[in-house]
């Protein structure tokens, strides 16, 4: 099962469940919303006044409160202590779920994905989803089995393409991201030629519109590879501590341990000096789509 990105772990789910866990509704990140704001209330404290006791933006606080974006652990804990929330929030946050469309194994990983303020992926399989485009999403949902039925499709293209507001640049701060890609990925042409043509046209766009966006493809012949132990990703959190995501067929791992952050953060350091440089990769990137 190919999730959310390649790239980006969507965690989608393949079928109605993911690995025992299933979609869980929308409402409950408005609901955990409402919590905070009910004791941010009873506290008499405007979003101005809380935000910078739990050391988070006004516009992150007002994210949450209105079911945008998900709360970390470090939200979630220094809420519960500034509010004096009785233990009301730490329980809400347990009951958080992502949208339909995600597994329930990628839900560690959403959150920290949503908040980072540095997210490095290193994509093999398909183009990372927060790169993809709505026809190709569609195309790489429908070549995995078991097929999604209308519904199920629908939810995942929805889902992706929301979570692609992260490459905003006016997100304070914005996130840096770092992608590196195989050039097969892009050279498989998945959906047809009409689909990889607007897939060029969309990440060649994202690329010279987001200063935030660093890209780099991995060239087919690289001989020292230091990913071939598959996709991962690295996250910063606010309190620029990092994480780490990887994926498999049917499974998700959200890593914690230092020592294999470290590991992780070696292996993308020789991936970024084995890639072509990003001026390089934007040159390639530009002379495959006008092979086209």
């Amino acid at each position: 099962m190919v999730t959310d990105g390649a790239g980006a772990g969507s965690g989608f789910i393949s079928g109605q469940l993911a690995c025992g866990g299933e979609p869980q509704a929308p409402d409950s990140l408005k609901a955990f919303g409402e919590v905070v704001k009910a004791f941010r209330r009873r506290a008499r404290l405007t979003q101005e006044e809380f935000a910078p006791r739990v050391r988070y933006s006004v516009p992150m606080v007002a994210s949450i409160e209105q079911g945008r974006r998900f709360p970390s652990h470090e939200f979630v804990e220094r809420a519960e202590e500034v509010l004096d929330a009785f233990g009301a929030l730490r329980g809400a946050a347990r009951h958080l779920a992502r949208r339909p469309g995600l597994a329930s194994w990628f839900r560690q990983w959403a959150g920290i994905e949503a908040n980072a303020v540095s997210l490095y992926t290193y994509e093999c399989r398909v183009v990372p989803g927060l790169l993809q485009t709505e026809a190709y999403t569609r195309a790489v949902s429908l070549s995995v089995p078991p097929l999604p039925d209308e519904e199920e499709l629908n939810a995942r293209v929805a889902v992706r393409l929301d979570r692609q507001d992260l490459l905003a640049t006016n997100r304070r701060p914005p996130t840096a991201f770092s992608f590196i890609v195989e050039q097969a990925v892009l050279e498989r042409h998945t959906g047809g030629e009409d689909v990889t043509r607007e897939l060029f046209d969309h990440v060649l766009e994202v690329i010279e519109r987001h200063w935030n966006v660093e890209f780099q493809l991995m060239p087919l012949r690289q001989p020292v590879h230091a990913g071939l132990d598959g996709p991962l990703q690295l996250a910063e959190t606010p309190e620029h501590r990092w994480f780490g995501y990887s994926e498999g067929q049917e499974n998700g791992r959200f890593i914690t341990d230092p020592k294999e952050i470290s590991r992780l953060h070696q292996r993308y350091a020789s991936l970024r000096s084995q890639a072509l440089p990003p001026e390089d990769s934007l040159s390639l990137l530009k002379r495959m789509r006008g092979a086209l």
